[in-house]
């Protein structure tokens, strides 16, 4: 049901209120001027009785019949006069006053009072007197009948002047539900004119302002769904760059551990042949020789140190725990100073090979940049499993992070960050209390692990 009809309905019902209390009124009104005409009534009945009585001892009813006969109609009464034997010997003639009409009887039945007969003895007979409201009940009805033309039509009138002027005062929420649609079918650019009147200008600008708002946001969340898509597709290709990235790393890792290897070991193997051959025969060529010798290990560790940094062989070949294990005893080795405990609490067999290399550079990242910026003398790597998600953390009591910790390029963390992200991950890095850094990294497991 519509706002204008249910306001029509509210003035219609106040209207049928305000008439029904009108004909009531009117009705209440009626019935007593209808009571006070019997009670006038029954005064003259009262005066006319009082000298019947004092004339009925020497009188007939002949000479009653006379004299009521020649008194005619009295006011309102019906006047019966009857002998011994019960039959009629006058009857008071009709009324004049609007002779052949009478009010209907529903209205007579409402506005009539109780009439009673009174009978009064006289000599030879009864004399019968009843109160007669009809004349009084048809001036009611000849008043009521326009009265209740003048309410239905005040009523029916009035209901039609609401209706106009609601729809009138609706009108501006017309305007703002045809706007409502058009907003609700896609249309945001959707704006109302200006309208008539304090509180539609407040309400129409108020659409606007809602409206404006409604657009600006969709706006937005595209912006921002494009903007998450294309993160999603920067992401995926930082993904497939960094996998295309590891395995030329590893090949180029292992044509130098298999080629160049080759070649040092070689190399290797003709200086200590010079060595001997030229051993207290010329020590001017053994000592040569011994320099290559020295130079040939010198490349070998060079090579040793670029291809673990390329690609730890350990990785493919044996697994993450082992690679994890022997980047650890490889910084162990080098920084002897530097205590690194390696907590893993998980089985890290058939892992997918994206999230072990992952998860090695993460760590691997950490240890160094512990190692080489934080000044660290603890470092913790922890590695466990919960909820199908592998929890790295990598935590160190050196100096902390430096401000620009964030910016692109400073000690991997974007790269880091990257690596985590593309795998459906998480990645945070925090300064510790007193000092010290916290790496921590979520990454989806493929499978549950065991726990060790």
């Amino acid at each position: 049901m519509g706002l204008r009809l249910q306001i029509n309905l509210i003035m219609g019902v106040l209207l049928a209120v305000f008439a029904s209390l009108l004909i009531y009124f009117q009705l209440d009104n009626t019935r007593q001027s209808v009571r006070e005409e019997m009670e006038g009534a029954s005064i003259v009945a009262t005066q006319l009785l009082s000298r019947l009585q004092a004339g009925s001892r020497n009188s007939s009813l002949e000479d009653m019949a006379q004299f009521l006969d020649a008194v005619g109609r009295v006011r309102a009464n019906e006047i019966e006069l009857r002998n011994a034997q019960g039959a009629v010997v006058y009857h008071s003639p009709p009324p004049v006053y609007k002779a052949g009409r009478d009010a209907p009887d529903w209205y007579s039945h409402i506005v009539s009072p109780l009439v009673l007969t009174r009978e009064i003895p006289v000599s030879d007979g009864l004399l019968l007197l009843r109160a007669d409201p009809s004349r009084a009940v048809l001036d009611g009805w000849d008043d009521f009948k326009p009265m209740v033309l003048t309410v239905l039509a005040g009523f029916v009138l009035g209901n039609l002047l609401v209706y106009v002027l609601v729809g009138r005062a609706v009108q501006p929420l017309q305007k703002v539900v045809l706007g409502l649609q058009a907003m609700e079918s896609g249309s945001y650019d959707t704006r109302l004119p200006a309208m008539q009147g304090k509180e539609a200008q407040v309400m129409g600008e108020a659409f606007n302002a809602m409206a404006q708002s409604v657009q600006d946001g969709i706006a937005a969340q595209t912006q921002a769904r494009e903007a998450t898509l294309a993160l999603a597709q920067n992401r995926e290709l930082t993904q497939v760059i960094q996998t295309r990235i590891e395995e030329v790393r590893g090949q180029i890792a292992r044509e130098l551990h298999d080629e160049l290897g080759q070649q040092v070991t070689a190399i290797k193997s003709l200086g200590q042949a010079m060595v001997l051959r030229a051993k207290g025969k010329d020590p001017h060529t053994e000592n040569a020789a011994r320099m290559v010798i020295e130079s040939a290990d010198a490349i070998y560790e060079e090579m040793h140190q670029l291809v673990s940094q390329l690609r730890p062989l350990a990785l493919d070949r044996f697994g993450l725990q082992d690679a994890l294990q022997d980047l650890v005893e490889d910084a162990r080795s080098r920084h002897p100073a530097t205590h690194i405990d390696l907590h893993v609490n998980t089985r890290l067999e058939d892992m997918e090979p994206s999230l072990a290399t992952a998860t090695y550079r993460i760590v691997q990242e950490s240890l160094n940049n512990a190692l080489r910026h934080a000044q660290a003398s603890q470092i913790t790597i922890l590695l466990s499993a919960l909820d199908q998600q592998l929890h790295i953390d990598v935590s160190d009591n050196g100096i902390g992070a430096t401000p620009d910790w964030a910016d692109s390029g400073q000690f991997g963390v974007i790269g880091m960050r990257e690596r985590t992200q593309g795998l459906g991950g998480s990645f945070h890095f925090e300064s510790l209390k007193p000092s010290g850094v916290r790496v921590w990294a979520v990454l989806p497991l493929g499978h549950n692990p065991s726990h060790g």
